[in-house]
């Protein structure tokens, strides 16, 4: 079960997400690298979760696209409630249904027909044969109401698709600006498929030797978290340096996770989040996959940080337009 969702992502990343990146170089077409990182993400979230393929990056995905719009609109006009001058009245709005309350219920009913049509199918199909994805795994240890498990695919949403997508989204942005980041990101890649014995895709234990990437990762978390809605903030800037040691004295430089209270991207303790190791292990195959294949270019070149929307997840305003070029 540990492979099984790199293994998936694998798939979805170089059978859908490769091929639109081709396409767009090819075309020298600019692209929103922060909508096809979501739209990814949705639907690798959808297939390890729940044995669903929403098609958002590839075919129709009419369905699984209006979910998505749907879901974004819901987290924002939620995240809208706490930025009220008068606390409660978000409250009255509700109770006569107008203005974004109005809209948040539309998105909320279009997000819980989502969650209840998955949970039907999967009620459906266990009569038939057992599934391995994880919600049929959830609903074979017990019996829960259909409101419970509507929250528990709600939450993996949540959690497997925004998060990882906007992580992703803000070190394609920092990394535009180091490349001395990128040269020794490329250079460990360049060792490690060197000791690979096939070119194939990144597997599990490929993933766990790339300290320097993962260092660079949890940098970039550490200076925009996906989830920004917290009580502490890093003081300045670092380098992805800061988070590698030597080994036993031995030269070999491994990563050196830091105090979940201290960096308190996952949360930690009884509250760690616990999807902490596939989010890092999805978030390096795609880094990785897309380094090693392209080159990535922003349209636009400004030091400015980009302005990000108000929304429980930190999501890039206007996107992150780029061009791409194989290398």
């Amino acid at each position: 079960m540990r492979t099984v969702p790199t293994e998936t992502a694998a798939v979805e990343l170089h059978t859908r997400f490769v091929p639109v990146l081709e396409r767009a170089a090819a075309l020298n077409k600019v692209v929103d690298l922060q909508d096809l990182l979501e739209r990814y993400s949705f639907d690798n979230i959808c297939k390890v979760a729940f044995n669903f393929d929403p098609g958002c990056l590839a075919g129709d995905g009419t369905f699984g696209s209006e979910f998505m719009k749907a879901f974004e609109e819901a987290a924002m006009l939620s995240f809208g409630r706490f930025m009220y001058i008068l606390p409660g009245l978000y409250k009255i709005k509700k109770l006569l249904n107008v203005g974004s309350e109005s809209k948040l219920q539309k998105s909320i009913a279009t997000v819980h027909k989502f969650a209840d049509d998955i949970i039907q199918s999967r009620i459906t199909e266990s009569t038939k044969e057992p599934k391995e994805d994880l919600l049929s795994r959830f609903m074979n240890i017990s019996e829960y109401s259909p409101e419970f498990l509507r929250d528990i695919v709600t939450s993996f949403i949540l959690a497997g698709r925004d998060s990882t997508s906007s992580a992703l989204t803000w070190f394609f942005w920092i990394l535009s600006s180091h490349p001395e980041v990128k040269l020794k990101i490329l250079e460990e890649l360049k060792t490690l498929r060197l000791s690979k014995s096939d070119q194939n895709s990144y597997e599990f234990d490929d993933l766990r030797q790339m300290h320097y990437l993962h260092a660079a990762i949890s940098e970039a978390m550490r200076l925009f978290p996906p989830v920004p809605v917290d009580t502490k903030a890093c003081l300045k800037p670092d380098v992805p340096e800061r988070w590698l040691e030597e080994e036993n004295g031995g030269g070999t430089v491994v990563y050196r996770p830091e105090n979940p209270f201290k960096y308190p991207v996952f949360h930690g303790g009884a509250r760690v989040c616990l999807g902490k190791e596939m989010a890092y292990t999805q978030m390096k195959l795609v880094a990785a996959t897309i380094m090693e294949v392209f080159e990535v270019e922003l349209e636009v070149v400004e030091k400015k940080v980009p302005e990000h929307v108000l929304s429980l997840t930190m999501r890039m305003k206007d996107g992150l337009k780029v061009r791409v070029r194989k290398r």
